[in-house]
């Protein structure tokens, strides 16, 4: 990813001043709405950030000096609580409370409808027996955990936390879903893993701090764009943490059914990758931190690395620029992209190093270059492995927008097909039959035949909110597809030819999302949809009708 949401901080903290004296209140006034200005433009300050990064740090040290300045001046009651976190496992009674309250306001407004019930929470099985649970349920990326598709869609429950928005995208196992939060702070970032009995929205767990291996104190998480992948057993959540321009930030597995941190693997720098799981291993990408308008890299390039899952040991690691994409695996194999300064996508052998020396084998499969940065996430499909790229990214349209879709030969690295859209593929490709749906930054979302007599060819192209960009990946059942939009809203399309048959906004009532970070990929399970939101929290809807 080149640019990430975790660069637009929150608004800032302004101290008031008492008897500050008519002569000079209205210069001091002046001179505040300047320095704030950008911090209440996230856009703006985003810009600032790549293009000018001194600026933002000097009018953050400005507000601090206020800040700390105002508080020593004022006393106690000007100072700034620290903020506790709850501890893992302990319910909230107060959400269980709303929770309910919400629940009987919805069954009035659903009528007789009656949500389908869930398939069973699986039993736990030996690591390799079942599939795992990664970014969009499998390597297809669907975001389709089975049964049927909703329309007609109707808020089910809520799930919201204080300011606190669903970056990452929710996956469903069983009766359980797990999903993870940010929160921006004008200085920092934080943020939770958690569960929730899929059916009613209420919480089984929430994880916001864990044992920092370098301190040996207990600390908060930092905010998540990483998604959760789940064990083949059921029995561990996996997922990486930071934004973009966090460092020292680690990989964490948690227990699924408690939500203890069973392990944390340290990494410089920032790891958005979604991990994905084969057996005993757990791959994902730790990616660069660049600033300026020339994307300069700060430290480490980058690299992807492997965990073993049952114990945390770090088994290797492999120099790749810019590994924010999420990797698949297959038979032994890794492929993830290279985004900024690398351009690439790789194929890399997941065994340690010494199983790799006692066959005489490289760890590298095989590398090929991408016209553009390879941030979207892989999806494989037959012997496919499919990757979007593009030049723009999360925050930045390219003055001249160009993408693809390309697919390489699994084995070998050949290109085997590439079709050219009007802008970044930046989320990830969802694969059903002979169908490849994706969503592109200029704001369509297109659907490929992958198996034409011609050769791979554009079905249709819809734009899923008229020009707002879709950065997130959408949920394809083979019959619906469901996009979201930039500004918060979820479109419900016709798999057949992309007819946008209804539209929901999935932010709160009142608060629209002004900093267009509605980034969570939907997954549709058991009839119902799940979706994260800037201001919304993660959501639930259920539909009237079903596909």
């Amino acid at each position: 990813m080149t640019a990430e949401p975790g660069a637009i901080p929150c608004v800032a903290v302004v101290p008031v001043f008492v008897n500050a004296g008519a002569a000079i209140l209205p210069a001091v006034v002046a001179w505040l709405a300047t320095v704030v200005a950008p911090l209440l433009r996230p856009r703006e300050f985003i810009r600032l950030c790549r293009t000018r990064p001194l600026v933002p740090v000097a009018v953050l040290a400005c507000i601090a000096a206020l800040y700390f300045g105002g508080s020593w001046l004022l006393g106690p009651a000007a100072a700034r609580s620290e903020r506790k976190a709850a501890p893992s496992g302990r319910t909230d009674w107060a959400q269980v409370a709303i929770a309910i309250l919400q629940d009987e306001e919805r069954a009035k407004a659903l009528g007789s409808m009656k949500p389908p019930a869930p398939a069973p929470h699986p039993a736990p099985s030996p690591v390799g027996a079942a599939q795992p649970a990664i970014y969009r349920g499998d390597a297809s990326r669907c975001g389709f955990g089975g049964g049927r598709a909703p329309l007609a869609l109707a808020p089910l429950w809520e799930f919201t936390r204080e300011n606190a928005m669903c970056l990452s995208s929710p996956v469903v196992v069983g009766d359980a879903l797990y999903a993870a939060t940010c929160v921006l702070d004008p200085f920092t970032n934080y943020g939770a893993v958690f569960c929730l009995d899929a059916a009613s929205g209420r919480p089984r767990w929430v994880a916001e701090t864990f044992k920092d291996s370098r301190t040996g104190k207990e600390r908060e998480f930092n905010g998540f764009f990483s998604s959760p992948a789940v064990s083949a057993d059921g029995r561990c959540v996996v997922i990486g943490q930071g934004l973009h321009a966090d460092a020292n930030c680690a990989l964490v597995c948690l227990d699924a059914a408690a939500g203890r941190v069973l392990w944390t693997v340290d990494t410089p720098l920032h790891v958005e990758s979604s991990p994905a799981i084969e057996g005993d291993v757990v791959v994902a990408g730790a990616g660069a931190i660049e600033v300026g308008a020339d994307y300069k890299v700060q430290g480490n390039p980058g690299f992807v690395f492997a965990v073993r899952l049952s114990d945390g040991r770090k088994l290797w690691e492999y120099p790749v620029n810019d590994p924010e994409s999420s990797p698949a695996i297959r038979d032994g194999v890794a492929y993830i992209g290279s985004g900024l300064n690398g351009s690439a996508l790789v194929a890399l052998r997941i065994a340690a190093d010494e199983e790799l020396k006692g066959k005489n084998l490289d760890r590298l499969v095989w590398k090929v270059p991408t016209p553009f940065p390879a941030t979207g996430t892989v999806t494989l499909a037959d012997d496919l492995v499919l990757v979007g790229c593009g030049n723009g990214d999360y925050v930045f349209t390219a003055k001249d927008p160009k993408g693809a879709v390309l697919a390489f030969d699994r084995a070998t690295g050949v290109l085997r097909w590439q079709v050219e859209v009007s802008d970044a593929v930046l989320g990830p490709i969802a694969v059903r039959g002979g169908t490849a749906v994706c969503a592109v930054r200029s704001g369509e979302v297109i659907a490929i035949d992958m198996k034409a007599s011609g050769g791979p060819c554009i079905l249709w192209r819809r734009r899923a909110g008229g020009k707002v960009p879709v950065l997130a990946g959408p949920a394809f059942t083979g019959r619906l597809v469901y996009a979201v939009s930039q500004d918060g809203y979820l479109a419900v399309l016709d798999a057949a030819d992309g007819t946008v048959l209804e539209r929901h906004s999935i932010n709160a009532k009142g608060k629209p999302g002004e900093m267009g970070l509605s980034l969570s990929s939907p997954f549709v399970a058991d009839g119902r949809l799940y979706v994260g939101s800037e201001t919304g929290g993660l959501r639930c809807f259920i539909g009237k009708e079903a596909r």
